[in-house]
């Protein structure tokens, strides 16, 4: 059996635990709610771990299955980290007060805040140069 059929089953398992759990949910009055509540919460989580394990698991394989892959992998991380470097040297890191004041924000929340956004704007620049450049390179075709 292939991981398409295991994985539509699993699907499909799923699908008709949450139909019994939300039908019990809405047959069951207010006061009974809460015994129907924490099944669906767990369940929950145990579908939002399988998605990540499954999604981690194809990463790493894709990943590691080509020399190449793994080169423009580390390129796109360090290029990544080297946004967050010059957000950070960028961003101001003044303290932020209140009209009484009083400290709303310190000097290294604000500058963390700074380079989030100073972070933002780059690579909003960046997609929006991406954007431009393959519009004029359709144009030139």
């Amino acid at each position: 059996m292939n991981l398409h059929k295991v994985t539509k089953i699993a699907a499909i398992v799923i699908s008709v635990l949450s139909l019994v759990f939300l039908g019990g949910l809405m047959a069951s009055d207010d006061a009974a709610n809460s015994s129907w509540i924490t099944p669906l919460i767990y369940l929950s989580y145990v579908i939002l771990i399988a998605c990540i394990a499954l999604v981690l698991i194809y990463v790493f394989k894709n990943l590691f299955s080509d020399k190449e892959n793994i080169k423009k992998t580390f390129i796109s991380i360090g290029l990544f980290f080297a946004l967050i470097l010059v957000s950070f040297i960028i961003a101001d890191g003044t303290e932020v007060k209140s009209a009484s004041n009083e400290i709303i924000a310190s000097e290294s929340t604000s500058k963390w805040v700074s380079t989030g956004l100073n972070m933002f704007y780059l690579l909003a620049v960046v997609a929006i140069g991406t954007m431009f450049w393959t519009g004029l390179n359709k144009i030139k075709k």
